[in-house]
C-alpha cells in the first residue's frame, strides 16, 4: 500500500463539483467535512465544495454550521480544517478501542513474521484510507502514513476493495474517478482491471506491481465486515531491491490469515 499520496486527497475522489452526486443534507455535510480535513488543510471554500460535489452556496452555509458547532475551524482567511470537537471525537474513537488494539496486535505479528511494513486500510468514498501502519524494522522505509488517501485501482488494498464490487458498481466508480496512471505500470484500462480483480477473487489476494510507486511492491488481502462485505484490506509492502517478487508471493498465506483474523472488527 505504500507510495505517493493519492492526488485526490478527499475520499470523494474528485467529484468535480457535480451536485447530483452530493446526496441528501447529511451526505453533503459529511462530504464537506471529509474534504475540509483532507491532508494539506486548511482548504478554501471553492476547493472543498468542488471536492465534495456540493454547490458553492450550499457548501458555504454548511461549512459555517460546522464551524459554529466546532467540528471544523476557520483560519480567518477562508480556509477550513479540523475543529476541536472533531479532534476530540477522533481521539475518543481511536484511543482505548479494543478493536483497534486487536487489529494492531495482529498487524504487528504479521510485520514481525515477514520483516516488512504492514498496513490496514478501508474504503472511504472513492478512495482508500490508511488506518494503521506497522513500520518495517529495516532502515529503508516506504512513504506511506496513517490517514493517507490511496487510489483504489493502483494499490493492493484498493484492488481488494474493488474486488468486492459488482461489475456495475465497478464501472460506475471508475467512470467517476478514472484510472489515472500513478506509474508506468498502473492499470489504466477497465478491461485489464476487471481481469485483475477476477484473479483477486480467485486467489484471495491482490498485488501492486510498482503500480502506485516505483520501487515498491505490495500484496494485500480483503478484510470483511460482520456481514461478509469487503470493507478494506491488509497489505505488506516490500522495497523491490530488498525483497524479490517470489518472496512477496510467499507471504500470501500469512496475509490471508491475518485478514481472516480481522474479520468483523471493522463493523
Amino acid at each position: 500500500m505504500a507510495g505517493i499520496e493519492f492526488s485526490e486527497d478527499s475520499q470523494t475522489g474528485g467529484r468535480g463539483g457535480r451536485a447530483s452526486l452530493a446526496g441528501n443534507a447529511t451526505d453533503k455535510a459529511l462530504n464537506l467535512l471529509e474534504a475540509a480535513v483532507a491532508p494539506g488543510y486548511p482548504h478554501r471554500l471553492g476547493e472543498v465544495a468542488t471536492t465534495a460535489g456540493v454547490p458553492k452556496a450550499s457548501a458555504h452555509r454548511i461549512l459555517n454550521n460546522l464551524v459554529a458547532t466546532s467540528f471544523l475551524a476557520s483560519d480567518g482567511t477562508g480556509g477550513y480544517g479540523p475543529g476541536p470537537r472533531l479532534r476530540a471525537l477522533a481521539a475518543r474513537v481511536t484511543q482505548g478501542c479494543e478493536e483497534d488494539q486487536v487489529m494492531r496486535a495482529e498487524l504487528e505479528v504479521l510485520s514481525r513474521h515477514v520483516g516488512s511494513t504492514v498496513h490496514l486500510g478501508v474504503r472511504t468514498g472513492d478512495a482508500a484510507t490508511c488506518l494503521i501502519k506497522v513500520a518495517s524494522p529495516k532502515p529503508v522505509q516506504t512513504s506511506s502514513r496513517v490517514g493517507m488517501q490511496l487510489a483504489l485501482h493502483a494499490t493492493s488494498i484498493g484492488k481488494c476493495i474493488l474486488s468486492g464490487l459488482s461489475d456495475d458498481e465497478l464501472t460506475a466508480l471508475m467512470e467517476r474517478v478514472g484510472l489515472a496512471a500513478r506509474t508506468e505500470h498502473t492499470l489504466t484500462d477497465l478491461t485489464d482491471l476487471r481481469a485483475e480483480l477476477a484473479q483477486v477473487r480467485e486467489r484471495g489476494y491482490a498485488l501492486d506491481e510498482e503500480e502506485n510507486e516505483i520501487g515498491v511492491r505490495c500484496i494485500g488481502a480483503p478484510v470483511r465486515d460482520t456481514k461478509g462485505a469487503v470493507v478494506g484490506g491488509v497489505s505488506i509492502s516490500a522495497i523491490t531491491y530488498l525483497e524479490s517478487r517470489d518472496t512477496l508471493l510467499s507471504w500470501a498465506d500469512p496475509i490471508r490469515a491475518t485478514a481472516g483474523a480481522l474479520h468483523g472488527l471493522l463493523g
